[in-house]
């Protein structure tokens, strides 16, 4: 035998039937509440005046589009395990103690660069 199980919902506001359910938030607290579409729409009625001076902190955004064709990042090449290798290298046959991981100082990858200009 077959069962099918039908969720109504029922406006939390007059008790009649309600097409959507609404959700928001206010002091940290967030609601959702089961809306015709008429309460729904005075619901976002009352709430506009509010909403359009306010900072929106989440919710739905445009999602950005992937750049089409992949971008090498710039820089001093810190993702590079050879040249930070050859900094590290560099910076000890110097004097300078530095360890075998980790970030490299921004003052050791600017004297190596320094060093190593062409």
């Amino acid at each position: 035998m077959a069962q099918q199980t039908v969720v109504e919902l029922i406006d939390d506001l007059d008790g009649g039937q309600a097409e959507e359910t609404v959700g928001f938030a206010i002091d940290g607290v967030e609601y959702s509440i089961d809306l015709s579409r008429e309460n729904a729409e005075k619901l976002r009625g009352i709430l506009s005046e509010y909403v359009d001076h306010a900072r929106r902190v989440g919710g739905r955004k445009q999602q950005r589009k992937a750049a089409k064709t992949p971008v090498k990042a710039s820089g001093n090449g810190s993702g590079d395990k050879a040249y930070n290798q050859a900094v590290r290298d560099w910076a000890r046959s110097q004097g300078h103690a530095i360890s075998d991981r980790g970030r490299i100082p921004q003052n050791l990858m600017m004297q190596f660069k320094e060093a190593n200009a062409s």
